[in-house]
């Protein structure tokens, strides 16, 4: 583990390690952690809401942070609230040639992305993605993607992978829904509406069984998910498990060439 600098962040993405920190409105701004103790910051959020808020079991590596082995190898993204100075929301973003380094994505760990081999090369992987609860509005929202995808564009990277949760215990319009039903369910919509393309289909390494599960219940997706197909993600395949988590969880692909105009316009000016 570093204890100072992340050594590798100059060598994976020159183009944006030196950018300042950015006004995103709404009291906040977006930046790129540079130290150690701002990743530690990310980290700290991380397990408030993972840990805390939806009862994760994380490894005790750093007490009181969420630290994993992909974390040293990743690019981390903030946002602060500017009047505080909080870190209120964070991504992690693995790139190609870090992900060679560590020898695989997070992803890798719960499909087999062989489908992927042809887009490695152009393709980040997001991860750990959370919000302080009470900063869960658009605006956090839209200024990390404002930064993922000016990041995107700079560094000549079009293919964007990721797992994305939906807890076991997921709420929907009458109560809270348990088992994974609800996982199964909006598995079903999204395979109808929402499908990537065959030659970017995935298989869960840890599947969660739907054909076992009522997947007739009328639920939506989580906010995230919501959020990702409005910039339009698609799933990959069906759900795995992460008992870690206790979460279903979702292979996504965004590809910038199929961002809506309207994003791409409100994110990279095109």
């Amino acid at each position: 583990m570093n204890t100072t600098f992340l050594p590798h962040a100059a060598a994976s993405a020159p183009s944006f390690v030196n950018v300042p920190a950015l006004s995103a409105g709404q009291g906040i701004e977006v930046s790129w952690a540079r130290h150690q103790s701002e990743v530690r910051e990310a980290q700290k959020l991380r397990f408030d809401v993972f840990a805390l808020e939806m009862g994760a079991r994380l490894p005790k590596t750093v007490p009181g942070h969420d630290v994993d082995l992909f974390d040293d190898f990743c690019e981390h993204l903030l946002v602060r609230d500017k009047a505080s100075r909080q870190v209120i929301g964070t991504y992690r973003v693995l790139t190609p040639a870090q992900a060679k380094r560590v020898g695989s994505t997070y992803s890798d760990t719960e499909f087999d992305l062989t489908r992927l081999r042809a887009v490695r090369e152009r393709m980040v992987e997001l991860g750990r993605s959370c919000v302080h609860r009470d900063h869960r509005h658009g605006g956090v929202i839209m200024a990390l993607w404002g930064a993922l995808a000016s990041f995107m564009q700079r560094n000549q990277l079009d293919t964007m992978i990721g797992c994305a949760s939906i807890p076991m215990q997921h709420e929907g319009p009458h109560g809270m829904v348990g088992g994974g039903h609800a996982a199964a369910s909006i598995w079903r919509q999204l395979k109808a509406t929402h499908l990537a393309p065959i030659d970017f289909h995935v298989r869960p390494r840890l599947p969660l069984p739907v054909e076992r599960l009522n997947d007739t219940l009328d639920v939506q997706p989580p906010a995230l998910i919501k959020g990702y197909l409005r910039l339009g993600a698609r799933v990959m395949g069906p759900p795995a498990w992460d008992p870690d988590f206790n979460s279903a969880d979702l292979p996504l692909l965004m590809r910038i060439s199929e961002l809506p105009p309207r994003y791409r316009k409100h994110f990279l000016g095109a």
